[in-house]
């Protein structure tokens, strides 16, 4: 299955976009790919392109300006959007950067094509509702963790979201997400394991 078969068949699941819904879209997607390390955008960077990654993972992340400490805020796996939505959306500077944690392939949209699909389109304008559903939940599921869910079932939800993450990512990244230091990682991860 070629990128853009993999594209076309997730936009057909989560918005019903038909064959001839994405032939319209066609000539905008790019491809690109990105070595471990590399940045999909950075911190007060205006975010003008919408990924879909077909493989990697990726992060964003903030950075204590005092302490250098790097905070992961959301992370991107494949067949899932990437994008830093509140400044896609409004065209405004960034508050993360975006990065990838391993090696990874993502097909893109840049913004203004994306908005003359949906001025073309009745099925692209509701892709485009549907793509910030999911960005509203994805921000309130993440935020309604840290009130609400232990760190042990943080770690669960992160395995059910991104099942391959341990494979590819290393500890103290997973820990940062997680909101928790390595050893308290450890000790859930030894706790589950015998379960």
């Amino acid at each position: 299955m070629t990128e853009i078969d993999k594209l076309s068949f997730a936009l057909q699941q989560f918005a019903g976009l038909t064959a001839e819904d994405f032939e319209l879209s066609a000539a905008y997607w790019k491809h690109k790919t990105y070595k471990k390390g590399e940045f999909y955008n950075v911190h007060r960077n205006i975010c003008k392109d919408l990924g879909f990654v077909t493989s990697g993972t990726f992060r964003s992340y903030t950075v204590n300006e005092e302490t250098g400490e790097e905070k992961n805020v959301f992370l991107y796996s494949s067949h899932g959007f990437l994008v830093t939505f509140k400044s896609f959306i409004n065209q405004i500077p960034c508050d993360y950067h975006t990065q990838a944690l391993t090696d990874a392939t993502i097909v893109y949209i840049n913004i203004i094509d994306l908005l003359s699909l949906y001025r073309q389109s009745h099925q692209w304008e509701t892709f485009g509702r549907l793509l910030a559903q999911e960005a509203f939940n994805v921000t309130m599921t993440r935020l309604e963790g840290f009130l609400f869910k232990s760190p042990e079932q943080r770690y669960l939800d992160l395995i059910h979201d991104h099942p391959d993450i341990f494979n590819n990512v290393p500890l103290y990244h997973i820990s940062s997400y997680l909101g928790i230091q390595g050893p308290s990682l450890s000790r859930i991860r030894k706790r589950l394991s015998r379960k």
